[in-house]
């Protein structure tokens, strides 16, 4: 049976020391770091061949991935600062920002979708839409 698992979660304490390092040197080219795959190696004290032989099979958990995302589209009036006024508000209700998307203006008004990360301590789908429903210069908030 064990040979059908395709992934396994592992604590990473019980992990052999190389993976660990693997994922450092990964780390520290996805942050630019390293200038490239041996720098990264090197600065995190694994040996190329290690690293290339794991790099394409060690991902690292990301606990906030298991975290809600919703996709709100909104109407904002285009004037200055709703656009500023619904972030303000996005970040004063605990949701993280991932994406926005504005579409360029068209009479009077601008399409705009934003993706928000939340978790328990956020405020509801629900509660965020009424906030923003109340915010001066959106004609309409909703969800997908």
């Amino acid at each position: 049976m064990a040979e059908n698992l395709k992934f396994l979660l592992v604590e990473a304490k019980v992990l052999p020391e190389v993976f660990l390092r693997v994922m450092d040197a990964k780390m520290l080219l996805a942050q630019g770091k390293a200038k490239n795959a041996s720098q990264a190696a090197q600065m995190a004290g694994v040996s190329r061949s290690a690293f290339y032989k794991y790099k394409d099979s060690l991902y690292l958990y990301d606990e906030r991935m298991s975290e809600n995302i919703t996709t709100l589209y909104l109407t904002l009036e285009d004037r200055p600062g709703v656009l500023s006024l619904v972030l303000g508000e996005l970040y004063r209700a605990g949701a993280n920002v991932i994406t926005v998307n504005q579409n360029i203006p068209v009479d009077g008004v601008a399409l705009v979708s934003i993706s928000v990360r939340t978790n328990s301590q956020s405020k509801s789908r629900s509660e965020i839409l009424d906030l923003l429903s109340e915010l001066d210069g959106i004609v309409e908030a909703k969800t997908i």
